[in-house]
């Protein structure tokens, strides 16, 4: 499982490349890669669930994501590897 953390880091060109951004989002959730994807408050950013992928690919994922390319934000990925769950979220576990 990853948390991805996208902080601002030249939030003046968010809107120059939010068309882009949002067919990334919507292409993760497609491929069935992303779980959830939500605001860092306060509008400092944004935050994603992920899974179903390798530390490579979702390290690819995260460069093609347009804010990233274009130095709209700065990404972090965080790799968990979950031991206990709800019993909602079992399919996460190693």
């Amino acid at each position: 499982m990853f948390v991805i953390t996208l902080r601002f880091a030249d939030k003046t060109k968010a809107p120059q490349f939010m068309d882009g951004h949002n067919a990334w989002i919507k292409r993760g959730f497609d491929d069935g890669v992303f779980l959830l994807v939500g605001s860092l408050q306060p509008n400092a950013g944004g935050a994603i669930l992920a899974h179903n992928a390798s530390p490579e690919e979702i390290e690819v994922r995260v460069q093609e994501d347009p804010f990233v390319a274009e130095g709209v934000v700065d990404a972090e990925i965080l790799v968990s590897s979950p031991g206990r769950t709800d019993e909602r979220f079992d399919f996460l576990k190693a």
